[in-house]
């Protein structure tokens, strides 16, 4: 056992000591040493509920002959965190769980590990940790929020967003906002749209390192229980067939979760993630392959915020493995990659059907042929830019406006609020991203202002940040390289048409090259938002966000 290290022979006696200064007798000691990685904690919805998901890890653990070891990693409510200087620190904290992980399972020598994240960053620092350590490993969520009920309609945390757009615009009333509050978010749980904690989520357990369900159990259902005593067991039967990460997370794997991405219309962030997440094993991804992808792939499911349809919806209409199902009609899945139920993905979905085709389209009548998610290029953007194309409206998916540009998500809401934002106009938000926020702060503050005051039908918003999953809209993020970096994004001045075309993947501002070459010549280094602490560490070390903002 890898664990032998800590614990085997004479020269180990002073390690035994303390373990069982731990309370460990001689018996756990001896058995496989299993570290269970949880994330809970009493500030986040989506994390209060995990000490029961822990303890029902434990218990599949203990009933499969290993000793499990619990330890704890940090965690940040994005929405809490949204529309101030704490959503500086929410993308950041991806790198740092990934770090303490690894820290953690090599320095105490685990055998094998189960994750036990919910929300936002959280996810995808684990599944990084996972790789980059590479022990037998299973990740098991804490499942998602049930909806809220409003004037009898299903409703979540985006709606709570656009609300307050709305009542600053005159289109609610503050008695309604105060009523929406106390119903939006019901249960724990991680907020119950398509958003990035449900997406990553989801796609945990295409790419094989979630067990069936994963995604889409509700938090509050016994069901989920279960599902994290089997996530406890099957952990055991990988270290037992020595499974690895790397070997569940192939290239094949990743190419399966960016199918299954598209045909769910995830959140924007997945393409972040996703990216970051192959780095760490090894595997070629780009832009150019996500957008390949795109192209092929029908867009089969439209959740909130793209809907009124939610995460509880999609279980009960067959979960992941029945759009995944689906899917396979046409071929577009490998079935071949191995998982963590020690099956392959073809024996995992051999059963699954779709439920209810009103949640789950029809391969031959999907939403549209295309993926829910689009990359676009064009000067603006040369090496790319992200967008949710199946949460923007038709009339947007082309659209060709003046330009509005602000050097921060403060100005831009000032500017909205203060309604100096008109109809057509494109809102330029730069300095906000990996190195120039720094930290890629989220948007959804002025998208969510966008929408509530009805400017979604006319307005776009393009930032080198990025967006919420619950951002719905022509919202395009990502824009590399970002304008710390001198990115075009930098030279955008008020009046200057801006081209979006989605359809086509273009992204472009309609000023000449030798206008742009004199704008460059006049450009003055923008001074760093923060000089110290870990963002100042973190803008000096991070990637572009087309490269998943890694840490170079």
């Amino acid at each position: 056992m890898r664990s032998d290290v800590v614990k085997k022979g004479v020269a180990k006696a002073p390690h035994r000591s303390l373990f069982k200064a731990s309370g460990l007798t001689d018996e756990e000691i001896n058995k496989p040493l299993i570290g269970i990685v949880t994330s809970q904690n009493d500030i986040i919805p989506g994390h209060v509920n995990l000490d029961k998901i822990v303890e029902g890890v434990k218990k599949g653990v203990l009933m499969s002959g290993g000793t499990p070891l619990v330890f704890p990693t940090i965690g940040v409510c994005d929405g809490i965190a949204m529309g101030h200087q704490g959503m500086k620190y929410s993308l950041v904290t991806r790198e740092l769980i990934a770090d303490s992980v690894e820290c953690m399972a090599n320095a105490h020598a685990f055998d094998a590990l189960v994750f036990i994240p919910n929300c936002d960053k959280i996810v995808p620092g684990m599944v990084m940790a996972a790789l980059r350590v590479n022990v037998p490993s299973v990740i098991v969520s804490g499942g998602p929020m049930l909806a809220g009920k409003f004037k009898g309609k299903e409703v979540s945390l985006s709606t709570m967003f656009e609300a307050v757009g709305s009542v600053e615009s005159g289109l609610m009333l503050e008695s309604d906002l105060a009523e929406l509050e106390e119903k939006v978010c019901p249960t724990c749980g991680s907020c119950s749209g398509m958003f990035t904690a449900n997406s990553m989520n989801c796609l945990c357990e295409v790419l094989g390192l979630a067990l069936p369900g994963n995604g889409t159990i509700p938090a509050v259902y016994s069901e989920r229980i279960r599902l994290a005593k089997y996530a406890g067991m099957a952990v055991m039967k990988l270290l037992e067939k020595d499974i690895k990460p790397r070997d569940i997370v192939t290239e094949d794997a990743i190419k399966n979760a960016l199918t299954v991405d598209m045909a769910l219309g995830c959140s924007t962030n997945s393409v972040l993630h996703l990216t970051a997440i192959a780095n760490e094993a090894k595997l070629p991804i780009n832009l150019d392959i996500i957008n390949g992808m795109s192209a092929k792939v029908p867009n089969l499911c439209k959740l909130a915020p793209a809907s009124d349809t939610h995460i509880e919806d999609l279980y009960a209409a067959g979960g992941i493995r029945a759009v995944m199902s689906e899917l396979n009609k046409k071929n577009l899945l490998n079935l071949n990659c191995i998982t963590a139920t020690g099956k392959t993905v073809g024996e995992n979905i051999e059963n699954a059907k779709v439920l209810d085709y009103s949640v789950i389209k029809h391969i031959e009548e999907p939403y549209s042929q295309t993926g829910g998610i689009a990359v676009l290029k064009g000067n603006l953007a040369p090496d790319g830019a992200v967008v949710k194309r199946s949460a923007v409206l038709k009339e947007m998916l082309v659209h060709k406006g003046p330009a509005k540009a602000f050097n921060s998500e403060e100005e831009a809401i000032e500017a909205i609020m203060g309604k100096k934002i008109v109809e057509g106009d494109v809102v330029v938000i730069r300095y906000e991203g990996p190195k120039g926020g720094p930290g890629m702060r989220e948007m959804l503050s002025p998208t969510s202002a966008i929408c509530g005051m009805g400017l979604d039908t006319s307005v776009a918003l393009i930032t080198d940040g990025r967006f919420s999953g619950a951002t719905k809209g022509a919202a395009i993020g990502h824009v590399s390289p970002e304008a710390a970096e001198g990115g075009n994004i930098a030279l955008v001045e008020d009046g200057d048409i801006i081209s979006i075309d989605i359809t086509n993947g273009n992204l472009d501002l309609l000023v000449s090259d030798e206008e742009l070459a004199k704008r460059r010549s006049n450009l003055k280094p923008v001074e760093p938002k923060v000089k110290e602490g870990y963002l100042a560490r973190y803008a000096k070390l991070v990637s572009s966000a087309s490269s998943g903002a890694v840490f170079k």
